[in-house]
């Protein structure tokens, strides 16, 4: 069984509420008594992408289990790269910050969807080229995993559909000539949220820093966050015979 949690949206900035709530995230999962396969972070890491943010996200995003990280809309490449992966210093400062993880029988493929200074999303051709070569090496009866900030779909959210990941055919023409590519994982919404995509599970991240009311849920225009509601995440679990489950959870801050 492997089992990989996935945090999204902590929008860490001066205010200290965003780093309690996150903080309250990574303890609870630094004292799981069980080992993760990973801990996903898809997006949205410095609600300002200032380097003063990052400084405070890096302490906060410390793990005993393997951590991957990928920008969102709020954030800024640059600054992100160097604060936190500085290994990645080297490379064009605006190009596409994209990670893989290759773990025993699974891989997971972390896109970066950020457009600089645009709030919607788009997986850029050097993007999808990598994505393409991941999956082409990693063997057919392993799974892969591919993350990213914004939903390439419509979540029946408003605000959020509106500034979702646009180009989508083409993800969707790269995923069928991969079968292995088993699911895709998402953040940006603030909602826990399950559809389909290209034929896969799309599984989005609830968020840490505040949660979306539904328009259904809505009252008013003014009100569209909860920010009392706990911070959730997802866990991810691949078993032993390839069917992948999620469960969601909120953590006591």
């Amino acid at each position: 069984m492997i089992v990989i949690a996935h945090v999204s949206d902590i929008h860490v900035d001066v205010d200290p509420r965003s780093a309690a709530r996150t903080r309250a995230v990574m303890r609870y999962l630094e004292e799981l008594p069980y080992d993760l396969a990973a801990v996903l972070v898809t997006g949205d890491i410095a609600d300002l992408g200032s380097p003063d943010g990052y400084a405070v996200a890096r302490d906060l995003l410390v793990s005993r289990h393997p951590l991957l990280v990928c920008p969102g809309n709020h954030d800024v490449r640059a600054d992100f790269r160097k604060s936190l992966l500085p290994e990645g210093t080297g490379v064009r400062p605006d190009a596409p910050v994209n990670q893989v993880l290759r773990g025993e029988g699974f891989v997971i493929a972390l896109c970066d969807s950020s457009v600089p200074g645009e709030d919607d999303g788009y997986l850029e051709d050097e993007t999808l080229e990598w994505l393409d070569g991941v999956l082409a090496d990693t063997p057919h009866e392993v799974p892969v995993l591919v993350g990213f900030h914004h939903p390439p779909v419509p979540l029946h959210t408003p605000y959020v559909d509106g500034i979702r990941q646009f180009g989508e055919e083409r993800l969707a023409a790269l995923a069928d000539r991969h079968p292995h590519l088993t699911a895709f994982l998402a953040g940006h919404a603030h909602t826990a949220a399950a559809t389909t995509f290209a034929g896969r599970p799309l599984l989005v991240a609830p968020g840490v820093v505040s949660t979306l009311r539904l328009p259904w849920e809505n009252p008013s225009d003014d009100e569209n966050v909860h920010l009392s509601l706990p911070p959730g995440l997802a866990f991810h679990v691949l078993g032993d015979d390839g069917r992948l489950t999620t469960h969601y959870r909120t953590v006591t801050v």
